[in-house]
């Protein structure tokens, strides 16, 4: 007999069922979880701060030297971009905000064991000077993950600039990207272990508060979900691409179907690609569009990054100024611009967020557990994003189109009748 393999997130959900189950029967022994289960998740949590350094500096480089075609990407390029980053930053400054007005309705959880270093005030200056190492070593010793961002663009760059002389470096940088995303993904494997071994002895502590406070995030999330589709890629569709909303998401349904039973935008991309071309989108503005907002259009993400951050430093009784806010809308844009179109990939995104906010990345173990139901959410999302950019620009691209339609024939009119006037003169 065959046993096909539980997939990760199925396992996740699992140990986090076990972990409130646990929990809820160990509330008379809160030490005993404490001693014997929590030190394992721990453990689990250190492994990530250790390989969190290389992965972020070496994907982000990777991701750059990788897109080098992006400066020859033209009109349709700029228009994709821009609107990609601007749907992307309204996306999460509205989990943001939604979260942070709702947070009353969210308890402050008991977490002795993990603790909280609060940020000293600087102002904006000082805020944009310190993104620049002055030291290539410091940063990366002391897990500053700004400053590691920064290197990265400028390192990725660089290698950009140099053309074809160092491919030999560009094949290295890929490899040691893919090294250290194969240990993490060996590190994520463990994954649904941390996560029972962090939850059970929170909700021995906590009990059923916490578990209402779960369900409650995902409402908030789910909230904010339906309001950026229906509103944004509407408004995208009616006044870009002059196209009824209602006839767009109903051309979308199968592409939207198949997205929330596979959480995957990648997977998802040749039934997208089918469905905005069979709404009218030129095939040949499809075929650029789609596979790059695959990759780099994660308003659905956003999303689940600004929700889950704001819920988990409330947990923690962290009350976040406007400025640290911000950064978290700044943090999640490019957070979702690197996250790969696969199953969990929200997760890894996740833990880079919380650590450049100085919130414990053991914090995730709260939301993870249920990451397969943000997950099918933030996956429409990101290809109905997808899917609307395209209409619009293929809608543009075909004003362009007949307006030089409209310039040939009006010449060859021209033409035409000076031909006429010439034949009547030799007449």
């Amino acid at each position: 007999m065959k046993f096909t393999k539980v997939p990760l997130l199925a396992q996740i959900l699992i140990a986090s069922v076990l972990a409130i189950v646990v929990g809820l029967l160990m509330q008379d022994h809160v030490k005993a979880a404490e001693i014997y289960i929590s030190p394992f998740g721990t453990i689990f949590f250190n492994m990530l701060n250790f390989l969190l350094v290389p992965v972020v500096l070496f994907s982000i480089m990777d991701g750059i030297v990788s897109s080098k075609d992006v400066k020859r990407l033209g009109t349709i390029g700029g228009v994709t971009l821009v609107y990609f980053l601007a749907t992307t930053i309204g996306a999460v400054t509205l989990a943001v905000v939604v979260t942070k007005k709702l947070i009353g309705i969210l308890p402050v959880l008991s977490t002795e064991g993990l603790t909280y270093k609060v940020t000293e005030h600087i102002s904006f200056v000082d805020f944009v000077i310190n993104l620049f190492p002055s030291n290539f070593i410091k940063p990366l010793s002391n897990s500053n993950m700004l400053q590691i961002i920064v290197m990265a663009l400028i390192l990725g760059f660089a290698i950009n600039f140099t053309g074809t002389k160092i491919e030999k470096t560009q094949e290295v940088l890929h490899n040691l990207d893919n090294l250290f995303m194969v240990a993490l993904d060996m590190i994520m494997a463990f994954s649904p272990i941390a996560v029972f071994c962090h939850l059970a002895p929170e909700v021995a502590k906590e009990g059923t508060v916490l578990v209402g406070a779960l369900g409650k995030v995902v409402l908030i999330a789910y909230g904010c979900y339906f309001f950026h589709a229906l509103v944004v890629y509407s408004l995208t569709v009616k006044l870009g691409a002059n196209m009824s909303p209602l006839k767009f998401f109903k051309g979308m349904l199968p592409a939207i179907f198949f997205a929330a039973a596979t959480s995957s935008s990648s997977a998802t991309l040749p039934l997208n690609m089918e469905c905005t071309e069979k709404l009218g989108a030129l095939r040949s503005v499809n075929g650029f569009v789609l596979p790059l907002g695959a990759t780099l259009n994660m308003d659905g993400t956003a999303i689940y990054l600004g929700v889950s951050t704001v819920f988990i430093a409330n947990c923690y009784g962290i009350q976040l100024t406007t400025g640290q806010l911000g950064l978290i809308v700044i943090m999640s844009v490019l957070a979702s611009v690197g996250a790969a179109g696969v199953p969990s990939a929200g997760m890894k995104m996740l833990i880079t967020v919380l650590s450049v906010m100085n919130i414990p990345v053991a914090g995730m173990a709260l939301v993870v557990g249920m990451d397969n139901v943000f997950d099918a959410g933030r996956t429409v999302v990101n290809i109905l994003g997808d899917a609307a950019c395209t209409m619009m620009v293929s809608h543009k691209q075909q004003e362009i189109n007949n307006s030089k339609m409209e310039e040939i024939k009006k010449k060859l009119d021209i033409m035409e009748a000076e031909e006429m006037a010439n034949i009547d003169i030799e007449e």
